[in-house]
């Protein structure tokens, strides 16, 4: 990702699920108490998807961000909605895409560039069962092929 970056979560399953045709960073806005659990990396991007909302603003749905311990009353409710910072014209853009391609905005991976909290997301086309045994399949030989070479290399 680069220097500065401090990788909190990947979205491990959305790799696999989706074919990711394109990328973009966003800022999230947190709470003090969300930005206290994600720096300790008490989160999960599992299910999660982004949407645009009424007033015209990208939001993350279904993201945890578990409770801060030491927030008491102040703190945070796990899954709520929370909002990305993108400028309009590349709302307006990737929500065409998404409606008009069927597509999905999913989140890729969680991390701090510079203290900022940043969340990298991707539009997304699902994948279907018989896809993903490909994929599956190409993986499998290519780790073979990596031990073949390893012991070959001995």
């Amino acid at each position: 990702m680069g220097e500065g970056v401090q990788v909190v979560e990947r979205n491990k399953k959305a790799r696999f699920e989706y074919d990711i045709e394109d990328t973009l960073e966003a800022g999230l806005v947190l709470k003090g108490s969300e930005v206290k659990s994600v720096r300790e990396g008490k989160v999960s991007l599992d299910g999660a998807y982004c949407q645009q909302d009424r007033n015209g603003d990208m939001i993350v749905h279904g993201m945890y961000i578990k409770p801060y311990e030491q927030a008491g009353h102040f703190n945070h409710e796990p899954r709520r909605n929370r909002r990305l910072l993108m400028r309009k014209k590349e709302i307006r853009r990737w929500t065409d895409e998404a409606q008009q391609n069927r597509y999905t905005i999913v989140p890729l991976a969680l991390y701090f560039r510079e203290g900022w909290a940043k969340l990298k997301i991707g539009l997304a086309k699902g994948r279907q069962k018989h896809d993903k045994r490909q994929v599956m399949k190409e993986r499998e030989q290519k780790r073979r092929m990596d031990e073949v070479k390893k012991a070959y290399n001995r």
